[in-house]
């Protein structure tokens, strides 16, 4: 008898254990009848209890490894663990002479506000109805995208307080362009929802009964994402066109003399 130690199991694997072992029933007796049946009469009286016992294995991976990251504030919908806070806004240099871009360090990208959808210099409330994981995807892809156009920014020769009002400039405008463009749509989306069900209801006959409800709700859907989405995609265009201007030509803020002061400090040290 091996003395492995053993583990208590929890009610979670004693669960997923026992739908798996009840899942291999009909398996097992399958396989145990077919090789009792092809097997020699004097072969299938042997019993198998001389044979040694296998060797038993601890039911933790031996991979397994913990994830150790930054503690996010509470009901930060964001997991970019190398995410910093927002920049000081007021202080913002001048654009300055601009060249081709070069190599410059990633520029971290910015953690939204607890509880709230960050998109560049835009923010909303979460509604409660978006889950948590997927509010969390559109944060990092918006921060992301606001980092990397920084960082692009950084690379032609912009201050970092210039690159980052730009591009959080860009980002906001480019969500609000996509609003008002998606609403504006939603009338002509509407009448193409309508066109789209009633030729999907047409489609649908051939495919009774099921054609009848999927036929108009998939034609409703591909008739209101026609119209919606290209007014959506050309609003944020639209949106971060003029963001990107309004950055660019946004007069500099200098810094109080204090903080200046300060800076100087800090370098001399």
């Amino acid at each position: 008898m091996a003395t492995g130690k053993h583990r208590a199991p929890s009610p979670q694997r004693q669960k997923v254990g026992s739908v798996v072992a009840a899942g291999a029933v009909p398996l097992v007796m399958a396989l145990i009848g077919t090789g009792t049946a092809n097997a020699d009469p004097a072969q299938a009286a042997v019993t198998q209890h001389d044979q040694p016992a296998g060797p038993e294995f601890d039911a933790v991976a031996p991979n397994a490894t913990p994830y150790v990251g930054k503690q996010m504030p509470e009901n930060t919908r964001s997991s970019l663990q190398w995410s910093r806070t927002g920049p000081e806004t007021d202080y913002l240099s001048p654009v300055g002479t601009l060249h081709a871009p070069t190599a410059v360090a990633p520029v971290p990208p910015i953690l939204p506000p607890p509880g709230q959808f960050r998109f560049g210099d835009q923010q909303v409330p979460v509604p409660e109805f978006v889950p948590v994981d997927t509010s969390i995807q559109i944060n990092d892809a918006a921060a992301n995208t606001e980092a990397n156009l920084a960082t692009f920014l950084d690379s032609v020769g912009l201050e970092r307080s210039r690159s980052d009002h730009i591009a959080a400039s860009t980002l906001g405008s480019a969500a609000r362009g996509a609003v008002v463009g998606s609403t504006v749509a939603i009338p002509f989306a509407m009448a193409a929802s309508t066109g789209g069900a009633i030729a999907g209801l047409v489609a649908g006959v051939p495919f009774l009964p099921v054609g009848l409800v999927a036929g108009p709700i998939l034609g409703g859907m591909a008739g209101y994402m026609a119209v919606s989405v290209p007014a959506t995609v050309v609003g944020a265009g639209v949106g971060a066109a003029v963001g990107a201007a309004s950055g660019f030509l946004t007069p500099p803020r200098a810094a109080a003399p204090e903080s200046v002061a300060d800076q100087a400090e800090l370098v001399s040290a």
